[in-house]
């Protein structure tokens, strides 16, 4: 046969292996309002760039019918590609092809990818589109997933991974995404549980709808298992060149450093925060007025809304930015928004991001619900995330600092390399209303006008101790403020931090409160 002969008779098979399951598959696939997975590659990926790998990939099981159900590609499309310009790896499952279904050799082609990504040091992206384990395979299923597993951990915190949830992702396929350091979703398609609704139903008598069980919007505002949340596929692609662009490639790199553009959000911080400390603010304003362009790339914006987390560039550098949100509970720590906090911040510490903190927060959650959700637990999470990471850590305390919540957002006391407070900050172990009812209580209540005496002795307490410059005067804060005095001091800071090193005991690992 000649090699022309050769050429077409590759084409003829890659175009029937490019076709999946088939054009009624693919009309069942559009007709969910979904794209096809290869489709989804060509429309995340640069132009042209993507190479695929092991298209005619079959499984080898035989046994209950599926010898007639052997596919070239086995249900998964895998390869290397850019975005941005620069180098990917990516799978995506295809429902396609017996629902995307899991199997040895499915699972595999996953691997194979991923163990690409490790050695080349690149990005790996996963979209997720399975009805699970394939059950004919067995264990060989069952297999394939913790192979899967093993690596997402094996790279974590080396390069990062992304998962898209572009469809059902259910049973223990769920683990993967959660083992992965991004979780993207899109409203009505993406579907994301251990257990499905009929299994709930067959055992606990409850109906329920897989929107309802694991939809977009539930994992994005009530679990927390997903960091972004989009109306549509486009739009999710969209957002995952965006945060590549603020990523380096690996844990060994920097981000990409960008022109430098100065903020152009139209508020002063002054203007920002209000004189009477009870009255809230969005704190993304002050981010917005302080970060190149105002440009900020808000991650979890959905979940946990006491505490704002995210990348932004300063000075054509990007940062890690976490924030306590006045808008909502006052910017308290809780049990989710220290999960929240906690994982970005060793995020960002893995992959050389330095981290901007801005305080105002009355301390932790009260409450009996609270205390026994883990409260103690989840909390200690910030303070080792903070006191672990080697990166550079720059807190700004812009009104409220009390107590234990003091302490959490990055203090010096944990190793914040730069502290600095507003005027308007309030440094002490508790509000000054709390504080003088419990120093002051006799002195109220033996006056005569106790409210004159009250607001007197809160007055006397924020003079002596609810102030900056009594931390200020003991060294644990550098610098009081003004507040057009941040983004320069902040490109100040963050430049002479660039060469930061930071010494560790020597040891294995610590031991998270996980």
């Amino acid at each position: 046969m000649s090699l022309q002969k050769n050429i077409e008779e590759l084409r003829e098979l890659k175009a029937v292996a490019e076709k999946g399951g088939g054009d009624a598959a693919i009309e069942k696939q559009i007709s969910m309002g979904k794209l096809t997975a290869r489709e989804r590659i060509l429309a995340l990926l640069d132009e042209n760039s993507f190479t695929e790998f092991d298209l005619f990939v079959e499984h080898e099981e035989r046994n209950f019918g599926m010898d007639k159900k052997v596919l070239p590609g086995d249900g998964v499309i895998t390869g290397i590609g850019t975005i941005n310009g620069n180098p990917v790896c990516i799978y995506a499952q295809d429902f396609t092809v017996m629902g995307g279904s899991l199997g040895l050799k499915h699972a595999r082609k996953i691997t194979k990818i991923m163990d690409h990504a490790l050695k080349m040091k690149v990005p790996c992206i996963g979209i997720n589109d399975s009805g699970g384990a394939r059950i004919q395979e067995g264990i060989g299923a069952l297999a394939g997933y913790g192979e899967i597993f093993y690596r997402n951990t094996m790279a974590s915190g080396v390069i990062p991974q992304i998962s898209v949830i572009l469809g059902p992702c259910a049973g223990g396929a769920v683990y993967s995404p959660a083992l992965t350091d991004f979780v993207f979703v899109v409203e009505n398609i993406s579907k994301m549980f251990i257990t499905g609704p009929n299994v709930i139903e067959s055992v606990l008598g409850e109906k329920i709808s897989q929107e309802e069980l694991g939809g977009a919007r539930v994992h994005a505002e009530t679990t927390g298992n997903a960091h972004f949340f989009a109306k549509s596929e486009m739009e999710c692609f969209e957002q995952i060149k965006t945060l590549l662009s603020y990523l380096p490639a690996n844990n060994t790199h920097k981000a990409e450093k960008l022109a430098v553009k100065d903020p152009v959000f139209n508020k002063h911080i002054e203007e920002i925060i209000p004189s009477d400390p009870k009255q809230p603010y969005d704190v993304r304003d002050i981010i917005r007025a302080v970060v190149d362009d105002s440009n900020f790339f808000e991650i979890q914006e959905l979940f946990a809304k006491n505490i704002v987390i995210g990348f932004a560039r300063i000075n054509g550098d990007t940062v890690g930015i976490v924030a306590n949100q006045p808008m909502y509970l006052a910017g308290v720590l809780d049990c989710d928004s220290a999960d929240k906090a906690a994982r970005f911040i060793r995020y960002c510490d893995s992959f050389n991001i330095p981290i901007v903190t801005l305080e105002d927060m009355p301390g932790y959650l009260p409450g009996v619900d609270q205390e026994h959700a883990g409260v103690i637990r989840h909390g200690a999470k910030v303070l080792y995330a903070y006191s672990e990471a080697t990166v550079p850590k720059i807190t700004i305390i812009l009104r409220k600092a009390y107590g234990g919540g003091y302490i959490a957002m990055n203090s010096r006391h944990l190793g914040a390399d730069f502290v600095f407070a507003l005027p308007s900050a309030e440094i002490a172990v508790m509000g000054p209303e709390g504080a003088a009812n419990i120093i002051f209580a006799r002195e109220i209540k033996e006056a005569e006008d106790q409210a004159a005496m009250r607001e007197l002795k809160v007055k006397e307490y924020t003079r002596k101790f609810a102030n900056p410059f009594v931390a200020a005067s003991k060294g644990y804060i550098d610098a009081v403020i003004e507040p057009s005095e941040m983004r320069d001091l902040l490109i100040h800071t963050l430049s002479v931090s660039k060469e930061k090193e930071d010494y560790r005991p020597v040891k294995k690992h610590g031991i998270p409160p996980f």
